[in-house]
Formats: structure tokens, C-alpha cells, sequence
């Protein structure tokens, strides 16, 4: 999900101030948009133009109040809910109380100075983010759908809303389907006395118990007519967040969605940071390409996969690359060996680049004609002997291997055979490629040859 701004409305009648509080928020709140105003007046004009996540105002402005602001923020159509934080020096007892009265959120003592004020308002963003996620809601009576869902809609949620348990479920489903184009559903609202085959309980039951969704990744949200004890007791037994009871009440409703939202977003981070910390471990740090772990985890089921079928083993040698470390020094061998690496995987989006050992890396490729894989392994060659990596004449040398030739092997055979083509590639002089044909190694038909014109060799295999 793409970061939302966070546009925050700052009202001072000092243009210094506002100045020295702009810098200072968009320094300290993560993609923050401050738009700045002089007096209580232009703030409403902004209001009555487009959505703002927060408005921090002085406590006495040119025009009004800072209450005075709050009041009518309140009392507006569209803004009722939006945050209002006074910056003060003397938020005594009377203060407070009007401006509670007033509708203010919080207060700043502006006697901790213009810092301090920038970490008060990065903790208040991340208390109180704006509401952003998609809701599935599932009620089955039309006056109370259009209702609940104007209300989810006034505060910036995207709602799709189903009549049954049955659908909802479906949608649901097709959330797990890989291939498909699916919605991505954050929480899942549901009257629990939904008439039809699928009650709201069961379709939690399903939800939980069929789907082993948990209640951190698709939380639930639980609407009933009933509060008495036994039903609430059925409601959590059957897997259900919090629940909300009718006649809905608004800013109770919403305080519970929000709540539940912010459970399913620390999950989502949590995901993919969990993600992102998996595939550092199994990555190279050096030159980026997957390391040696990840091919032998994944490597066997990636060369028997019918979808990708022929697959090439591709094994690549930087040639004389002792003599680079000994001569030049290992910093500058690990300069080259990063570029290369950076190379690869440019040039092998398609397939796996693994860094197999030392200088030699190891590449798996889907779906390629005999004719394909030489005319990119020859490109790559000419290429990399003019890259100069590091400022490093460098030249590879090249051993294929294909599942075409050679099927039901193991992983750890296949890729010797690409192994013996390299090492055939090495014997007779390196910067070349060879492959291991089921006739054993063969050198490319374009070693030494142009790779495009008219005099390119055509390969038969």
C-alpha cells in the first residue's frame, strides 16, 4: 500500500513561527505536508477545500481563539473528527476545561521549545494516523448498510459491502488465490444475525477455522442488536475482535475501527519486515545476488518445475581472478566481484542468480532455446570484457547446461554437468563459453564471432 501524506495544517500569526514549525515538522513527521496559515479564517477555507490529518493552532491568533478554531472545526461537516492540537505557555485549569468544551485533542507547552514540538507531533501522528484500509462489510439490511457504510466513507475508508456470508467468504478466498487479480481487504465488519444459510458467526467460524486467517491478519468487527453477556460470549468464542452494538453510535464505531486497523497494519509491517529480513538472509551482502542457501532450498523444485521447462544451469568463472586479488589487492577484487554481481542481476531478471563460491557464479534460467542461451551467454562475455569493473580488464568464461539434454537429473548434477562444460571452457584458454550437450561438452559455434550482422554462425542443436 502506497505511504499516505500526512497534511497538517500549522496556524500561527507569526510568519517566524510558522517558518521555524514547518522546518521542523517536515523534518521530524515522516512524508509530512505542512501548508501554513496566519489566521483562524484561512484554516476553515482550507478545511472547505480538502482533507488534512491534523491542524495545530496558537492559542491567540489575529482573528479568534485558538478554542474559536476548534469549535468551528467541530461543529463543520466534513472536518468534525480531524485532530486539533493547541500550542500554548499556559494551559492552566480554565484552559483546559474550555477546551475540552472546545473540542481540542491535545496541547503542546510551548515553553519546551520548537524541538520538542516536532517529537510531540511525530508520537500524535502515529497515534492518531488517519484511517486508510479497505473494509469488507457484511450486512444484509439496506437501511443499515447505506447508513454504516456513509459513516466508514466520511472518514477515507474503502468499504465493499455484500449481503451475505457466503460472499463475503468468496472474497475472501480469492484473496489467497496466487494469479489472480484480487481485493486486499484490512478488516472485516459483519452483523452477526445475517439471515440466509451462512450467519455472521459462521461465517467468522469459517474464517478462523477454515481459513486460518488470525485475528491480527484479518481482524473482525462483530455488529449485533443483542448486548447481553451470552451473546457477547459467543461473539469472541466464535473469533471475533471486538464487537459494536446497534443503533450504531458513530464516534464509538469508529474508535473500535480504528483500533482493529491498527492491528492489521503492525501485522502488515511485521510481514514485511519478516519478508525483507528473510530474503537479507538469503542474499548475498557483497554483490547482491542470492547466495549459495537460497539455490540449494530452492534450486531443486526451480529445475523440475514444468512451467519452467527447458532450464539452464549457467555457471560463470571470472577468469584469472587470484592474480586480480594478489596484484591489485582483495578491496579491488571485491569491487569487481560486486559489480558483477550487479551485472547479473540486470541481465537475469528472469532467472535465478546465485553466487555460487569464491569468483564463480551460478545462474538458473527459464525458459530458453539452445540458440537463446548461447546468444546471451556470448552478449554477457562480450559485454563483461568491456565493462572494465573497478577499472579491471576482466573476461569470464561461460559453462551451460540444460534440462532439454539432461532431464530427471538432481540439482547437484545438473549443475556439474554446467560445471564440466566451464571447465572444458577454462581448459582451452577461458573467455569462452561451452555447454554440456547430451554428447558432452561443446564449444559455441559464436566464440570469437560477431553477435549480430550477417556472418553470425547459426547454431543447430
Amino acid at each position: 500500500m502506497k505511504e499516505k501524506k500526512t497534511r497538517i495544517i500549522v496556524v500561527d500569526g507569526s510568519s517566524v513561527t510558522r517558518a521555524i514549525l514547518t522546518r521542523i515538522l517536515q523534518d521530524e513527521v515522516s512524508n509530512a505536508e505542512i501548508f501554513s496559515c496566519a489566521t483562524g479564517a484561512e484554516a476553515l477555507t482550507l478545511l472547505e477545500h480538502s482533507k488534512y490529518d491534523l491542524v495545530s493552532t496558537a492559542l491567540m491568533l489575529p482573528d479568534m481563539d485558538g478554542l474559536e478554531l476548534s469549535r468551528q472545526i467541530r461543529s463543520s461537516k466534513h472536518h468534525s473528527y480531524i485532530p486539533v492540537i493547541v500550542v500554548s505557555g499556559d494551559a492552566d485549569s480554565r484552559l483546559l476545561r474550555e477546551g475540552f468544551e472546545a473540542g481540542v485533542t491535545d496541547y503542546f507547552d510551548k515553553s519546551r521549545g520548537y524541538k520538542a514540538f516536532g517529537g510531540f507531533v511525530r508520537s500524535f501522528v502515529q497515534r492518531h494516523s488517519g484511517l486508510i484500509g479497505h473494509i469488507l462489510f457484511v450486512e444484509d439490511s439496506a437501511t443499515a448498510a447505506a447508513v454504516i457504510q456513509k459513516i466508514l466513507e466520511k472518514h477515507g475508508l474503502k468499504v465493499t459491502q455484500v449481503v451475505t456470508g457466503e460472499e463475503a467468504l468468496h472474497l475472501l478466498q480469492a484473496q489467497t488465490e496466487e494469479g489472480t487479480k484480487r481485493e486486499e481487504f484490512d478488516l472485516v465488519i459483519t452483523d452477526f444475525f445475517l439471515e440466509g444459510d451462512m450467519t455472521g458467526g459462521d461465517l467468522l467460524h469459517a474464517i478462523r477455522a477454515k481459513m486460518h486467517l488470525s485475528q491480527q491478519e484479518c481482524p473482525v468487527l462483530v455488529l449485533t442488536s443483542n448486548d447481553d453477556q451470552q451473546t457477547q460470549v459467543e461473539v469472541f468464542h466464535a473469533g471475533a475482535n471486538d464487537f459494536v452494538t446497534k443503533p450504531i453510535v458513530e464516534e464509538v464505531m469508529i474508535a473500535r475501527v480504528r483500533a482493529l486497523l491498527l492491528i492489521k497494519h503492525q501485522y502488515d509491517a511485521l510481514k514485511k519486515q519478516a519478508e525483507a529480513m528473510r530474503w537479507i538472509a538469503v542474499t548475498d551482502s557483497l554483490t547482491g545476488v542470492r547466495s549459495k542457501r537460497y539455490l540449494v532450498d530452492n534450486g531443486e523444485n526451480y529445475i523440475h518445475d514444468p512451467q519452467n521447462q527447458p532450464v539452464w544451469a549457467m555457471l560463470i568463472d571470472i577468469d584469472h581472478f587470484k592474480s586480480i586479488n594478489d596484484s591489485l589487492g582483495h578491496i579491488t577484487g571485491d569491487h569487481v566481484l560486486a559489480e558483477l554481481g550487479e551485472k547479473l542481476n540486470a541481465t537475469f531478471k528472469d532467472g535465478m542468480v546465485v553466487r555460487f563460491g569464491g569468483e564463480e557464479f551460478c545462474v538458473l534460467i527459464p525458459n530458453a532455446s539452445t540458440e537463446q542461451i548461447l546468444e546471451r551467454a556470448e552478449l554477457l562475455r562480450t559485454q563483461v570484457n568491456a565493462m572494465r569493473p573497478a577499472n579491471v580488464n576482466v573476461t569470464i568464461s561461460v559453462g551451460l547446461a540444460s534440462t532439454a539434454d539432461h532431464a530427471d537429473e538432481t540439482l547437484t548434477r545438473f549443475i556439474s554437468l554446467a560445471d564440466k562444460a566451464l571447465y572444458r571452457a577454462k581448459e582451452t584458454g577461458r573467455n569462452r563459453v561451452y555447454l554440456y550437450t547430451a554428447d558432452g561438452p561443446v564449444a559455441s559455434p559464436w566464440d570469437d564471432e560477431p553477435l549480430s550482422g550477417e556472418h553470425r554462425p547459426t547454431f543447430t542443436h
